[in-house]
């Protein structure tokens, strides 16, 4: 468990600083806590990668 926690820090407060950069609000960062929560803002992210360079 104790590991799981390490990961978790590891991965959101690198997103806390990254999502509003993609106009996600920064509390989403939380969802890193939960299994596939990084891969589903990652793949977030990547979404609106494309949106940004459509404009």
């Amino acid at each position: 468990m104790i590991w799981w926690l390490i990961l978790s820090a590891l991965t959101a407060i690198p997103m806390v600083r990254l999502l509003p950069h993609f106009g996600i609000h920064k509390y989403w960062a939380a969802a890193c806590l939960i299994p596939f929560g990084t891969l589903g803002l990652l793949w977030w992210m990547g979404i609106k990668l494309q949106e940004l360079e459509k404009l």
